[in-house]
């Protein structure tokens, strides 16, 4: 079994610089415990910071960055940027990204950017609800179709998948395993059919309120072979608890 992959999205979190400086270095101690590999993806304005002289089984990812490599773009940050600073990976198409207006067109331009860039995008695809009708497989294809577009067939090994079902994010609803290994085998078949078989082998990570209490069910029968953590990232003691059960 591939070992297991863990990003940690930080999203605005914490507030000072000295609080993520000390989850930082909780962090690498919980990697360094578990033997289990982090991406950490915080607040860009910490990335480089952090990033500084870091090896080992801890990297780095942007939460979100540009497809243009410059301009008047207020407020964004770009892919060569972020990799100066020291990510490696980045966020594409996150759920609360999507809501705040990022259309499947700007993922596929975020992935081929990011591939031009020699960065890993993490891309992120997730229906906000469902129901008996199967349209969530309609809706999640769409997401992959495009932002799989612009990728070279042999660069497809390089995308990372996200599969966050946005209806089980902070709900009273829960991601079964059953059902996402359902959804794992359609997320491969859909690559598969725009890229070849290349796309068997492609990485997908379980997004949708990972905590310690699910992540080892959705590690053994989920299909999948990480996590995408948000909140309880950035709660050392839970994270701990988290990596441990996997």
């Amino acid at each position: 079994m591939t070992k297991p992959l863990v990003v940690a999205n930080w999203k605005m979190n914490p507030a000072t610089w000295r609080e993520a400086k000390k989850l930082f270095e909780e962090t690498k101690k919980t990697a360094a415990k578990t033997g289990i590999s982090i991406i950490v993806a915080p607040p860009a304005l910490y990335l480089r910071e952090l990033a500084k002289g870091q090896r080992g089984r801890v990297a780095f990812a942007a939460q979100n960055a540009h497809f243009e490599t410059g301009g008047a773009h207020t407020g964004e940050i770009s892919m060569m940027q972020a990799k100066d600073a020291g990510a490696g990976y980045v966020l594409v198409g996150h759920s609360e990204v999507r809501a705040a207006g990022e259309t499947n067109d700007d993922t596929r331009r975020e992935v081929a950017a990011a591939l031009t860039a020699k960065m890993r995008p993490i891309l992120c695809v997730g229906e906000t609800s469902r129901t008996s009708s199967g349209a969530h497989f309609n809706f999640v294809g769409d997401q992959l179709k495009a932002g799989f577009a612009d990728v070279p067939a042999a660069k497809v090994s390089q995308v990372i998948v996200a599969y966050e079902p946005v209806w089980a994010i902070g709900g009273e609803q829960t991601m079964s395993p059953r059902n996402m290994h359902e959804m794992a085998i359609f997320i491969r078949k859909t690559i598969v059919g725009m890229l070849g078989q290349k796309g068997l082998a492609i990485r997908i990570l379980y997004g949708g309120s990972a905590n310690e209490e699910n992540s080892g069910m959705m590690l053994r029968d989920g299909d999948v072979s990480g996590l995408l953590v948000g909140h309880v990232s950035v709660d050392a003691p839970r994270f701990m608890a988290l990596l441990c059960a996997l």
